[in-house]
């Protein structure tokens, strides 16, 4: 599934870039517009290659500490905040959203290690997600991934640019921290929902993150010290 270094959702879009310029390129060509198709063709070729950039897929080694909690998308930190969330973590919680600019590397990671204990994906708004009501009113998946010290709810949010988003996850499916989840298609946002009481927040707003890289939290011992 990942031997080559890009998803394998990249070939729609690959083949689809292709044709949009590639066949008006021949036509231009076979009229004798040739600086037309010449143009054509580069578009073509440049077009396809950012898809390939885009649905880039690099090998990543995540830190070998069960204690830190990793950041599930690369981009940037666009807020750490405390909410109550009621349906997952059932209480107060730490949420850490990242944002993911069209040049960021789109493949999701799990935070933590654990189990999948829910899966779903939920209809609704597309606001931009640099926008607070955009995590709890837009079109999103979620995953649960319950581990052994703490839980980890990871919304995928779909923005106004965004296709859609995808996880690679079956229901009660064990995972490594850092494993591949899912991808996020062209620009979105990742929230990431911790219990407030088990983790030590290690980022701030601003701060670039790297999915299966980046630390954002640290679990706390029982005794609630470091």
């Amino acid at each position: 599934m990942f031997g080559l270094p890009f998803a394998r959702e990249v070939l729609p879009f690959f083949v689809g870039a292709l044709a949009l310029f590639g066949a008006p390129a021949l036509l231009c060509w076979l009229l004798k517009k040739r600086r037309a198709a010449g143009v054509l063709l580069a578009l073509a070729i440049l077009s396809a290659g950012y898809m390939l950039y885009f649905f880039r897929d690099p090998p990543r080694t995540p830190p070998d500490d069960p204690r830190l909690v990793l950041a599930g998308a690369d981009g940037r930190v666009m807020s750490v905040t405390r909410a109550v969330e009621k349906d997952f973590i059932k209480g107060p919680a730490v949420r850490i959203s990242i944002f993911l600019s069209l040049f960021d590397v789109h493949i999701n990671r799990a935070p933590i290690a654990g189990r999948v204990m829910a899966l779903g994906y939920h209809p609704g708004k597309r606001y931009f997600t640099f926008q607070e009501k955009s995590s709890e009113y837009n079109q999103h998946s979620t995953i649960l991934i319950d581990g052994v010290e703490t839980r980890c709810l990871v919304k995928q949010i779909v923005g106004p640019v965004a296709r859609r988003v995808v996880y690679w996850l079956n229901l009660y499916q064990d995972v490594d921290a850092g494993e591949r989840i899912g991808m996020m298609k062209f620009g979105s946002r990742l929230d990431m929902f911790l219990p407030a009481e088990d983790v030590e927040v290690l980022v701030q707003p601003g701060a670039k993150v790297q999915s299966g890289l980046t630390p954002v939290a640290r679990l706390l011992t029982p005794a609630g010290k470091n």
